[in-house]
């Protein structure tokens, strides 16, 4: 009895060290119709996305995440999201990954993702839901808990934003690239927008601070008008 619950208690250490290790940002590229294309995946605690698009123009390509769990070696996915294959929303997929601190391999694919970073340095790190905006002085509060979602999931240097809707399996549109928290500034750095290409090469500097564990955030937006938003902390 004693030797079994040791090994039991083995194998979550295992499993919690590994999972921990995973998160961050990784990256790896592939060649597609005469063209280089970057894959960028941010992975939270819960949750991820896994972005293309041309690594020369930024072209937006696909993106495609929810939540994820590790059982060992088997990575589990939960998909909320797929510009490409909408039909997969809600769906599982399973696959085997081999993992070291700075590779990430996928049984049965020839990509390698190279470690970007482990979740540091960004003050931002994790999963954030819009939750309010200010509009014309007035503050809106935004329910976090409905189908129709803007997420933004953060490593310790990369940044990006989704919006969704888990119900009808629409994705709405994706940007996102690096970012920096320092002396109260966050600055993003766009490296791919999937509505607008000459939105790539902005860098946008706002306002941000942490109040009672939200994220507030003001500024202005790659269209030059005032934004006020706030984020919370995705749960589940």
């Amino acid at each position: 009895m004693l030797r079994a619950i040791l090994l039991v208690a083995f194998l979550l250490v295992i499993n919690q060290n590994m999972a921990q290790s995973l998160i961050g940002a990784w990256e790896a590229t592939k060649e597609h119709n005469g063209k280089t294309l970057r894959n960028v995946v941010i992975i939270s605690e819960q949750h991820q996305v896994a972005t293309f698009y041309d690594t020369e123009t930024g072209a937006f390509v696909g993106a495609n995440g929810g939540d994820w769990s590790l059982n060992g070696s088997r990575l589990t996915e939960t998909v909320e999201f797929d510009s490409e294959n909408p039909e997969r929303v809600g769906t599982k997929s399973s696959f085997e990954i081999e993992l070291s601190n700075t590779e990430l391999r996928i049984k049965d694919s020839p990509l390698v993702w190279k470690r970007i970073d482990d979740g540091t340095p960004g003050a931002l790190s994790g999963a954030w839901l819009m939750s309010g905006r200010k509009r014309e002085g007035q503050f809106q509060t935004r329910a976090t808990d409905r189908p129709r979602k803007t997420m933004k999931l953060l490593s310790g240097t990369r940044f990006q934003w989704i919006a969704y809707n888990t119900e009808t399996k629409q994705f709405m549109g994706t940007g996102g690239g690096t970012y920096t928290t320092i002396n109260g500034k966050y600055t993003e750095n766009i490296e791919f927008f999937s509505r607008y290409n000459s939105r790539v090469g902005a860098s946008l500097q706002f306002d941000f601070e942490l109040k009672d564990g939200d994220w507030h955030h003001s500024g202005f937006s790659s269209k030059g008008t005032p934004l006020y938003e706030v984020w919370s902390r995705r749960r589940n």
